[in-house]
């Protein structure tokens, strides 16, 4: 009965995994998925050759929407699925029609859930290759918050940014990392733009002597979560090394820790803690 888990066939699984009208089964022996109300079985076949798919219904699909909803660092978003997954009657409908909303997390979204079933997939087979006594095989990992350059443009800031980043940063209040006097466009500006034009977010650092210090780094509620801020500060950081800019100072509010860790791969290193009593 042993098979080969090929790339295509994965797909295959996953597609009939979903498909909640039929009755399916994989032939190990020729590698295909097949709809039992449509194809006769061999009677003489050997009983082995078919055996049932990974169980897929919609409470599987439900818990997944309910971890990605967690998973999610976007608290608007999240807010918004959660609301859509606490409505009981038509959650599905209600999630789809949030997330349509949001094509960036949309996008998250599917990545994510392609993903998970596919674990489920290779969860599955393995179970099936330990029970024919072979070794099992692996995954590979993947980053779920990867920022693709499909995802996002981005350039040097320009005049006409002036007025959706004071919108934003006016918005964002005590939010934005710098803490210092908002300066916009700095002496070094990244802007990052959605595929449809959109003003996302964008970084903005002015430069002392030989350091560069990042006055104002701001994402768009709705597309925080995703990487964009990391690839903002990845960007500004190669224009830096470029101009041979020997230190970037950076001052990051309280409770960003997830940030701090981006940081420390980018080599930078905390010096300085401020503690801040208000009367």
């Amino acid at each position: 009965m042993q098979f080969e888990l090929s790339s295509a066939l994965i797909d295959e699984i996953l597609f009939f995994m979903e498909d909640q009208g039929g009755d399916f089964l994989l032939d190990t022996q020729e590698g295909v998925v097949i709809n039992t109300e449509w194809e006769i079985l061999d009677d003489d076949a050997d009983e082995d050759r078919y055996i049932s798919l990974p169980d897929w219904g919609p409470s599987n699909g439900f818990r997944l929407m309910e971890r990605f909803t967690a998973g999610l660092r976007n608290a608007l978003v999240r807010e918004e699925l959660s609301a859509a997954l606490d409505r009981g009657r038509g959650v599905f409908r209600a999630f789809k029609d949030t997330l349509s909303q949001y094509p960036e997390v949309e996008k998250l979204w599917f990545e994510y859930k392609d993903r998970e079933m596919k674990r489920e997939v290779i969860a599955w087979y393995n179970s099936l290759r330990e029970s024919w006594g072979l070794e099992l095989i692996g995954e590979e990992p993947e980053d779920a918050e990867s920022l693709t350059q499909e995802d996002f443009h981005f350039r040097a800031a320009a005049a006409q940014d002036i007025t959706p980043a004071e919108a934003l940063h006016r918005g964002c209040g005590q939010e934005n990392f710098g803490m210092g006097a908002w300066v916009f466009p700095g002496d070094m500006s990244i802007v990052a733009e959605t595929a449809g034009g959109e003003f996302a977010g964008y970084i903005s650092a002015a430069r002392t002597d030989a350091s560069l210090r990042i006055c104002t780094l701001e994402v768009q509620p709705e597309y925080r979560g995703l990487g964009l801020g990391k690839t903002l500060i990845t960007r500004l950081l190669e224009q830096a090394d470029h101009a041979a800019i020997k230190q970037v100072i950076i001052d990051l509010p309280a409770g960003q820790d997830h940030f701090a860790r981006a940081l420390l791969r980018e080599q930078f290193k905390p010096c300085v803690q401020r503690y801040v009593r208000s009367t």
